[in-house]
């Protein structure tokens, strides 16, 4: 899923950058509030992870502008500040969840999961599709107990499908999802994409369906009658 992290300390953008690409993220980093309110009102992201103190245009300010254009997406505050006062200015302007510096990697992993899941209609870690599961902590696919081998951009795809619960997506909105913005993305990428999970479903009892007009749905096909 495609993340936007705002945070002015160099250094700790790119730790974090770094942490959550391996953590199986597609991470847009801006150092400034203008940089990051521009790409908010242009760009689609799954969560913003969102410094306070940030130059141009501080954190506060990007939270109640994004707000304003009534785009609900989650919002996962950092501040170095662990005033009760900052805590409560932040969520009164509507973000989701908040993490004072400094603060364990995992943790912000974690609540990154949760938040977007959520965000998505989902409480349990486990979401399913038929014989299809998914683990949203360790990221793993299974039919049937067994392991689905997946490239991380094949997990990508798949997991936004799985998120959507039973909604298509378009070939555009997947890209969006899964692809960074300064990433060169092949026009053909989300086909091809498509077409090896399709192989890697068939026979499983689950399908990837085009829908046409609409885009990819992923759906649980009821087992042949005898």
């Amino acid at each position: 899923m495609r993340i936007l992290l705002a945070e002015d300390n160099v250094m700790l953008a790119n730790s974090l950058t770094q942490a959550m690409t391996q953590a199986g993220f597609a991470v847009d980093c801006m150092h400034d509030g203008r940089s990051a309110d521009h790409l908010l009102a242009t760009q689609d992201y799954a969560l913003l992870i969102l410094d306070l103190g940030l130059p141009r245009l501080d954190g506060l300010e990007v939270l109640r502008r994004l707000r304003q254009r009534r785009n609900r997406m989650p919002v996962l505050i950092l501040t170095a500040h662990g005033s009760v006062e900052d805590r409560v200015r932040g969520l009164d302007l509507g973000a989701d969840d908040y993490l004072a510096k400094p603060f364990d990697l995992s943790e912000l992993e974690a609540r990154a999961r949760a938040l977007i899941r959520r965000s998505h209609g989902h409480e349990s870690t486990q979401l399913d599709c038929g014989p299809l599961h998914y683990d949203t902590i360790s990221h793993a696919f299974t039919i049937d107990g067994e392991l689905l081998q997946l490239t991380r951009r094949e997990r990508s795809v798949l997991e936004v499908l799985m998120l959507r619960d039973g909604k298509a997506v378009n070939k555009s909105a997947l890209s969006e999802k899964i692809f960074g913005i300064d990433e060169s993305v092949n026009p053909d990428a989300i086909e091809i994409y498509i077409h090896r999970l399709r192989k890697k479903l068939d026979g499983s009892g689950v399908a990837i369906v085009t829908l046409r007009g609409l885009g990819y749905l992923l759906e649980a096909r009821p087992d042949p009658a005898p």
